[in-house]
């Protein structure tokens, strides 16, 4: 199944249980969150929702992508979207 979301493109695999990121902020990319991970990325946001100066995700461990605050509230809101798909 195919989600658009407001920061982040992917595809969820139900069989696999799995979703692979395809695209961040209109950056292409490929990686694949277990549910666990997934979770993880979601605290973790949650807790940091009010940092000035917003977060930073890092793609191929070469290119920083900076998320603003409102972002961070997207990628939170597309994530438990995520959330709700795995069984």
């Amino acid at each position: 199944m195919n989600l658009t979301g407001q920061v982040i493109n992917g595809e969820f695999d139900s069989e696999r249980n799995e979703f692979t990121l395809q695209q961040i902020k209109h950056f292409d990319t490929q990686s694949t969150l277990n549910e666990r991970q997934l979770d993880s990325l979601h605290k973790y946001l949650t807790n940091h929702t009010t940092d000035p100066d917003g977060q930073v995700l890092t793609l191929y461990d070469q290119l920083p992508v900076r998320l603003s605050q409102t972002e961070i509230k997207d990628l939170i809101h597309d994530l438990e979207k995520i959330k709700s798909m795995y069984q």
